[in-house]
């Protein structure tokens, strides 16, 4: 795959996960499909690893980063996002304060990374988060929001920033096959416990769970998460945040094309303004560090 066609397909990718979601939460409560999650990509992961004699981690210290970014990334935003959705809120609500994600980067990416933002970017980041609102529209309304639900979405989207900001400061450099193993081994033996106190831990498994499963397990966890990463080593923290804001309006296309879900011109208005906006943020290559800042 091209450099060019990497961002273009990890939106792609990323927003399938929202249709995925929608098909599997169903099913089982949302830490316990988490957990199978987690499992089946352990499975294969560890399989790739072992017939790759892919690198492993040279010390503790290297254990220790991976496995915060993974808590960060996997269990910290994707139970929040899956917990606040399962307590009642309207997904509008959650993917909207998810949303701010991009531009929360922006403002931690500075201070902590020393990337340089530009005014031009910072007018790309207020375009981007524009698409988004115009992408949600009435759906993004505080159906459900109760404190619980809306203090999990909240740490969902401090994770996904904290994590974007931590992998690239700490953990840009690791192995992608043996790196994601760490991680999303950290993250399960966090969720897993969780989830047998709190939940009931029984599926329903149907032939559409079964396939949001595998989809999440292989396309996301797998493919996404995988250039993620690539787009982590190779670009500012800033920059990649902001691809995030092409995802309600791919997750609305989608929707149209699979479920035959209604769009409005206002939700493809708001992919076209998220789009200029994410252009303007990327225009100009990465943004330069102001220091290299220890390890």
């Amino acid at each position: 795959m091209t450099a060019g066609l990497v961002p273009a397909v990890f939106v792609l990718l990323w927003s399938t996960g929202f249709i995925g979601a929608k098909l599997g939460t169903p099913h089982a409560e949302p830490l316990t499909f988490l957990a199978l999650r987690f499992a089946v990509v352990g499975v294969l992961l560890g399989s790739i690893c072992v017939l790759a004699r892919a690198p492993w981690p040279r010390s503790a210290r290297e254990y220790g980063h991976l496995a915060v970014a993974g808590l960060l990334v996997q269990a910290g935003y994707l139970g929040g996002v899956f917990t606040a959705i399962h307590l009642g809120l309207s997904a509008g609500a959650a993917a909207l304060i998810v949303g701010l994600q991009p531009l929360v980067t922006a403002c931690v990416a500075g201070p902590v990374l020393g990337e340089r933002i530009g005014r031009l970017q910072w007018l790309g980041f207020a375009l981007g988060l524009a698409g988004v609102v115009l992408v949600l529209g009435p759906d993004a309304n505080a159906t459900g929001a109760t404190p619980a639900s809306l203090g999990f979405a909240c740490v969902a989207l401090l994770s996904i920033t904290a994590g974007t900001v931590y992998q690239k400061r700490f953990a840009a450099g690791m192995d992608l096959r043996t790196g994601s193993l760490v991680q999303f081994a950290a993250a399960a033996l966090l969720l897993v416990p969780i989830a047998f106190a709190t939940e009931t831990m029984q599926v329903d498994w149907t032939a559409e769970f079964v396939f949001a499963l595998g989809w999440l397990a292989v396309v996301l966890s797998l493919g996404a998460i995988t250039l993620l990463n690539v787009l982590i080593r190779r670009g500012a923290a800033s920059k990649v945040a902001s691809l995030f804001y092409l995802t309600p309006g791919t997750t609305a296309l989608i929707a149209w094309a699979v479920f035959g879900e209604t769009l409005a011109a206002s939700g493809i208005a708001g992919l076209v303004v998220a789009a200029v906006g994410v252009a303007l943020v990327n225009a100009g290559g990465p943004a330069p560090a102001r220091a290299t800042l220890p390890r």
